[in-house]
């Protein structure tokens, strides 16, 4: 079995200027590439489980959400900074498009992203980590059985009120500094 660092998307690995969904509202947070590649050189499976709830809403698609991951690990593989498997979520229960309106385990806080990457990768999750910059990231951590919770980010102070963190780092690169 592996050891996986899970990353939450928006926030912290790209600027969080509220759904992103199209390749040009896409840019990465300083020291991210150095930290990808820090961690997998760690010996760490990157894995990125996002909730994308503006395809629910109705402000990019599925396939817009695809061509920004793809731009993303195009750019991140260019220095071995890319991710082993990502995993998205478009649904929310007050979707404005029907067919997203569902109450799925996908959506974070619930766990299932985390479950099906465990169970497709052989990922042992007390073995690993998740980072999120707020506290439903790491309560899908949390009921999951991931090891250590980290939070990072602009929403430090509130956000550790809600859950108590593990650690707690300004950006993802201190982070990875500390592992």
């Amino acid at each position: 079995m592996k050891k996986a660092v899970f990353f939450d998307r928006d926030g912290v690995i790209n600027v969080d200027s509220a759904y992103v969904g199209r390749i040009e509202q896409f840019n990465l947070l300083p020291g991210v590439v150095e930290a990808l590649k820090q961690l997998r050189d760690k010996g760490y499976f990157l894995v990125l489980v996002t909730n994308q709830s503006g395809v629910a809403r109705g402000m990019f698609t599925e396939a817009d959400v695809m061509r920004v991951n793809v731009f993303m690990q195009e750019n991140l593989r260019l220095y071995d900074a890319f991710f082993d498997a990502i995993y998205y979520c478009p649904h929310h229960p007050q979707a404005q498009v029907e067919k997203y309106r569902v109450e799925c385990n996908c959506r974070k806080p619930k766990p299932g992203m985390i479950e099906r990457a465990a169970m497709e990768h052989d990922i042992d999750l007390s073995l690993s980590v998740l980072i999120g910059d707020h506290a439903s990231d790491l309560k899908a951590g949390q009921a999951a059985g991931v090891g250590k919770l980290v939070l990072v980010g602009n929403h430090i102070e509130s956000e550790q009120k809600i859950l108590k963190p593990s650690a707690v780092f300004k950006d993802l690169k201190a982070a990875a500094d500390s592992m």
